[in-house]
């Protein structure tokens, strides 16, 4: 049951203990319903029954609770009456619920093999894997912690003091089992508009002023071209004036997209007035006019030939005017009206494999292939039209300057991908070797290309390594699409196993990459196996090994040589799998890039929140890293007494006072994709004051089960008593305590906001569901918005 107050559903009125007497018969029927659907025929719900609908490993133990009469079989009404106590009972009600629930054997008291066994169910409701050890160092710290007698026993007191020690819990205290008992949402009164807010506007004031400004370029267009038509009639007049919206539309769009061009605009003033983070936005846009006025524009045309075709002083008719050039209509050998069939045509083409469902579904090369007609479409409409050519010289010149370029440098020379880590919820860690030249800013993203994957797909990734980091590129792949799968599944089947001929080499290799320095071991993060990350790497072996020399071959000297000959500042952060996994290969690639994003503006903020969701983190993990490595460069070290110390941090490239780091992750395992990263960046910060630190990290787990619930109180009661006695989380292994279920948005930004450490500028890369939930929150506390797009 999903009750107000699940962390998962945050619900802002919290959880209220009375509900209204309209609002109380329209769940009580509700749950009849519900219970009717369950029981069948018998109209009682059997234990089987009851698992089935809860899928919960706590069924069991609510199920003897809700059979009051202990028949083996829940009726209606016992059912109502435990709902209703939980829901409109007192916290007392509910807290001799929850001892009931913990007191396994019913004896009146919890032993401590009891509370074990129901922190190993929490653990499984929570989808958190911690191994035998910890769950036992769990168990005996909450029990230490309750049992205040030493009796060997917790008794329903002690639970009730212990539970003071957490304020609220005992008030929000739910029973979230199943959606099929949760309580009908109350209906609200919907939100005014967002648009029609102030905080919208100020927020979103250069994309209004761009869109009205091409809205008001349009009209102008638009009159100019007919008034200067109105001669030929109406017909004459609507086709004309689409026409030369059409001129401006099908030179410019190609502009929006010219990401060298919006890179180097991103370092000068105009970034600051123009909307360059929306330009794929705005290339959509243009895209649905573009589609819009070419409609209106036929139409038109079709109106007024049907009127020529009918006249009796025309000698043609209307097949002809339309699809041949025996009339001589257009400026090159009467080919205007052929042209605008082929256009129209090549653009529904274009429109309908341009749409999500297309290029999201594993059929990119569609999307691909036909977004390149533009070149015909270009050469048919200045065929067409007579004056879009003019239109189309300095747009057309700036696009084949940026596309010849782009080839140039991407073709120049292959690169060579050095080490491929397969890490949890199948991510592709890359570590491509770096090009003397490629010059890139934090946050920056490129394209990869792998001939072996695809001959001629390009896809866009993040950087995910920090500019400082001199040797590789880095970059987390998550598998989504066709390509991503393909690049996974070719690592992924491959043979770990040695069976090359070059034996000696690669021990020799592996030695030499076991002399790395320990510092991420030493600060690593929990595991089953006490393990920082277990990362799976494949040496690249015969076919699999794309560029590679065959079997065996691990690598080229140069790769191993700049690897094993890294300073130490760059090495610490290279790599986290087990050293028993590292192994090279040689798989040739080429990247074209590197591209600016909205993650620029980041050290230019006074106060930055970064919001990463899953894999959304590889922008962010590249920022974390340069304000680490110059944070390392400001600190000092008294040669007499070892006190540490550094200096502000703030300089004219990075004027950050404060940085929050929000990482949002489904399960446990997603955090070791850059948990080593994060501790290293708390231990940079272990010697200064909480409140003076300028990075302060926020880790969500959602699968986890938050205090408020019956399923998981127990065991967010012990991981914070563990915490704050080891001074580092059980899940993660971070200082940082990582908090179950779904930020509570509007208290996370109340609480920036109170800081008042400057201008406040979010920063988000993840699921666009989630930006739109924060954009709202955003433009309620006037903060500035920036997502990750590409």
């Amino acid at each position: 049951m999903s009750m107000p107050g699940d962390p998962a559903q945050p619900d802002p009125e919290g959880c209220r203990s009375v509900m209204s007497a309209k609002e109380d018969a329209k769940w009580l029927q509700w749950v009849t319903h519900q219970f009717e659907t369950i029981a069948g025929e018998d109209r009682e719900i059997n234990l089987q029954e009851f698992k089935t609908a809860l899928n919960s490993f706590f069924a069991e133990r609510f199920f003897a609770l809700f059979d009051s009469d202990g028949s083996g079989t829940i009726t209606l009404q016992e059912l109502q009456e435990a709902l209703t106590l939980l829901i409109h009972g007192s916290p007392m009600d509910k807290l001799k619920f929850l001892f009931q629930v913990y007191d396994v054997d019913g004896n009146g008291s919890i032993d401590a093999d009891e509370l074990r066994t129901v922190l190993q169910s929490c653990l499984l409701e929570s989808a958190i894997s911690l191994s035998e050890e910890k769950l036992d160092q769990l168990t005996l710290a909450l029990f230490e912690s309750a049992d205040k007698d030493c009796s060997g026993d917790i008794t329903f007191e002690e639970l009730r003091d212990e539970l003071q020690h957490f304020p609220g819990v005992m008030e929000n205290l739910t029973i979230s089992a199943a959606h099929w008992l949760k309580p009908p949402a109350t209906k609200r009164h919907p939100p005014r508009p967002r648009p029609l807010t102030s905080a919208y506007w100020h927020n979103h004031r250069s994309q209004l002023l761009c869109l009205a400004a091409y809205a008001g370029l349009h009209v102008l267009l638009f009159a100019l071209a007919a008034s200067a038509h109105r001669a030929l009639g109406i017909s004459v007049m609507v086709a004309k004036g689409c026409g030369q919206c059409l001129n401006f539309d099908c030179s410019f769009i190609a502009v929006l997209m010219l990401r060298r061009c919006l890179t180097w605009l991103r370092a000068t003033r105009l970034a600051q007035v123009l909307p360059l983070d929306q330009n794929i936005q705005f290339h959509q846009l243009m895209g649905y006019v573009v589609v819009g006025l070419s409609l209106v524009h036929t139409v038109a045309h079709v109106v007024n030939f049907v009127l020529q075709a009918q006249s009796e002083s025309s000698p043609f008719q209307f097949w002809e005017l339309l699809l041949t050039t025996r009339p001589g209509i257009g400026w090159v050998h009467g080919l205007a009206s052929p042209t605008g069939v082929a256009l129209l045509l090549l653009l529904l083409l274009m429109f309908a494999c341009s749409s999500s469902c297309i290029r999201r579904s594993g059929h990119f090369e569609v999307f691909y292939w036909t977004h390149l007609s533009y070149l015909p479409m270009w050469l048919l409409l200045i065929l067409h039209g007579p004056n879009f050519w003019k239109w189309l010289l300095v747009p057309g010149i700036l696009f084949f300057l940026e596309k010849a370029v782009g080839l140039a440098v991407s073709r120049m020379a292959a690169v060579s991908i050095v080490e491929v880590n397969l890490l949890p919820s199948k991510v592709t860690h890359l570590l491509i070797k770096r090009p003397p030249l490629f010059n890139y800013r934090p946050g920056d993203y490129l394209y990869l290309n792998i001939p072996t994957i695809a001959r001629y797909e390009w896809h866009p990734f993040t950087i995910s390594s920090a500019p400082e980091q001199k040797d590789t590129i880095w970059l987390h792949i998550r598998s989504e699409g066709q390509w991503t799968n393909r690049l996974y599944e070719s690592f992924r089947v491959s043979d770990p196993v040695d069976c090359d001929s070059k034996r000696l080499s690669r021990s020799l290799r592996m030695r030499r990459s076991q002399r790395r320095p320990q510092a991420v071991a030493q600060g690593a993060a929990v595991s089953n196996k006490d393990v920082s990350v277990e990362l799976i790497s494949y040496k690249c072996q015969g076919a699999l090994c794309p560029g590679g020399a065959g079997p065996g071959h691990t690598g080229t000297q140069a790769g191993t040589q700049a690897r094993c000959e890294a300073p130490a500042s760059n090495r610490v952060l290279v790599s986290e799998a087990p050293r028993e996994n590292h192994q090279l290969c040689d798989i040739k690639c080429y990247i074209d890039g590197p591209y600016g994003t909205p993650t620029r503006r980041i050290f230019a903020s006074e106060h930055a929140v970064l919001i990463g969701a899953g894999i959304g983190i590889t922008p962010f993990a590249s920022i974390l890293q340069s304000i680490m490595y110059r944070y390392q460069k400001r600190k000092h070290i008294c040669p007499n007494c070892q006190h540490c110390w550094a200096e502000g941090i703030q300089d004219e490239d990075m004027k950050l006072h404060k940085v929050d780091f929000i990482w949002i992750n489904r399960d446990q395992r997603s955090f070791e994709w850059f948990v080593s990263l994060l501790t290293k960046l708390e231990m940079d910060q272990a010697e200064e004051p909480q409140e003076g630190r300028f990075l302060e990290l926020h880790m969500y787990m959602t699968s986890a089960l938050g205090k408020n619930d019956m399923k998981a109180i127990g065991l967010q009661m012990a991981l914070d008593l563990v915490a704050k006695k080891e001074k580092k989380d059980s899940i993660t292994g971070l200082q940082t305590r990582t908090q179950p279920g779904r930020p509570d948005w509007r208290k996370v930004f109340q609480k920036v906001a109170a800081e008042k450490k400057g201008k406040v500028q979010v920063f988000f890369c993840g699921s666009p569901a989630l930006a739109k939930v924060l954009r709202v929150h955003c433009e309620q506390f006037s903060f500035r918005f920036f997502q990750e797009n590409f």
